[in-house]
């Protein structure tokens, strides 16, 4: 009995020794595998976005002077939250969330809340486009049905006739807002655009600016049969990611699944009153169906004033840019600024002409959020404001900031020829 004991017991312990000594030799590959995971470091897309502290002083009196304007309109009542994108050069210089998320909680709107973009949706539209138009994948003035051969219009000398370019810039002949109210009981795309054969036409493909969200929404099939790929995909694959806007999305569900929204406002009596989410304009992705945050339009900017030559060329954002057809903007607090000698729609935006300027702008409204871009290339500036309401900030928002810059301007201008070498060791 002694024996077995004996032996139970050195069994044990040689099992003990060995344990030991594989452990000992595990371990010592432990630290190199455990180096390694701590070396590992966030992607740009992880990292919190931030604005850059312009050197020039006077930019940084537009910009005080700007917020100062936003905040007095928030507390004002003029909207319950609002977020500011500013871009200079290759800088975003302006990047902030002002008021509440959801009226009557203590929800700050911050840079990465969620806003829908309504028509601004048009934006991205027309710049993924030029982005397969740059790959060689299709042309400006490729036929619709190339790519779509069954879709029909009314007219076949019409539907054989239908350029890109003319559904990118409201003139494919079709009345105003054709089956808008039939986008806003949830008919699906496929329907609508089948439909769109028993609309008599207005005038020829190309000749007469007839605003289109239905019409606008034929370059998503055009798009999913160059790509083979679902226009959100595709959307997200050449731009969002690219641009590393993680918290952009083109669907229902993008904008559901993100903790972080800011809820869209009705005004109810002197305030502001919830309403959900709506799901209406994502059946019409193109014209109304992005979803983003203000750092993801601050990244967006800087690519459409031509920082990012791999994903946006300033070749193609010319070809975008170029006046199509004579189209009045529905903005009219410019003339609080100055008023446009001319306007036009270009694709995918409009163009407004002023005596010495020219803004690329478009304006979006869906669901009680408004958004609002323009862009002024000549200044190589931008700037986007996101409301989670309708109402006078979101109107005014980007006529005020170029009123409040043309008062800077020159000095701006007068102060960077002064400091050349200063800005060129940035």
């Amino acid at each position: 009995m002694r024996k077995i004991n004996y032996v139970i017991i050195t069994a044990i312990i040689l099992v003990g020794i060995g344990t030991t000594l594989y452990s000992s030799k595990w371990n010592q590959s432990t630290p190199i595998a455990l180096h390694k995971v701590e070396r590992i470091q966030p992607t740009p897309a992880e990292k919190p976005l931030e604005a850059q502290v312009d050197p020039n002083p006077f930019v940084q009196q537009l910009l005080d002077e700007y917020q100062q304007y936003i905040s007095k309109a928030i507390l004002s009542g003029q909207a319950p939250g609002a977020a500011v994108a500013i871009v200079k050069d290759s800088s975003i210089i302006f990047l902030k969330g002002f008021g509440l998320r959801e009226s009557g909680t203590f929800d700050s709107v911050n840079v990465n809340s969620v806003f829908r973009l309504g028509s601004v949706s048009k934006c991205f539209a027309a710049v993924l486009t030029g982005t397969l138009v740059s790959d060689e994948l299709l042309d400006w003035d490729d036929k619709v049905t190339e790519y779509l051969p069954n879709f029909q219009l009314k007219n076949q000398a019409n539907t054989d006739s239908l350029k890109i370019r003319h559904v990118l810039s409201h003139t494919i002949g079709l009345p105003y807002h054709a089956f808008t109210n039939m986008v806003e009981e949830r008919i699906p795309l496929d329907t609508l655009l089948i439909r769109l054969k028993e609309l008599n036409l207005i005038d020829l493909p190309g000749k007469v600016y007839s605003y289109q969200n239905v019409g606008y929404s034929l370059i998503e099939k055009v798009i999913e049969n160059v790509t083979c790929k679902s226009y959100e995909e595709a959307l997200s694959e050449k731009l969002f990611q690219p641009l590393h806007m993680r918290d952009a999305s083109a669907s229902y569900a993008g904008i559901i699944g993100n903790s972080n929204v800011a809820q869209p406002h009705f005004r109810y009596k002197r305030g502001w009153r919830t309403t959900a989410i709506s799901d209406t304009y994502y059946n019409v992705a193109p014209a109304g169906g992005v979803n983003a945050s203000i750092a993801d339009m601050g990244l967006w900017l800087k690519a459409l004033l031509g920082t990012q030559e791999d994903v946006l060329s300033g070749a193609t954002m010319d070809d975008i840019l170029t006046p199509q057809i004579k189209a009045i903007s529905k903005n009219r607090n410019f003339r609080r600024w100055k008023s446009p000698k001319a306007s036009y729609y270009a694709m995918g935006w409009r163009v407004l002409t002023f005596k010495n300027d020219t803004l690329d702008y478009h304006g979006g409204y869906v669901n009680g959020y408004r958004s609002e871009v323009a862009l002024d290339r000549k200044n190589n500036m931008a700037i986007c404001v996101l409301t989670n309401s309708p109402g006078s900030l979101a109107d005014q928002s980007i006529p005020k900031f170029f009123a409040i810059r043309s008062r800077y301007l020159e000095l701006i201008a007068a102060w960077e020829k002064q400091n050349k070498v200063l800005l060129a060791t940035r």
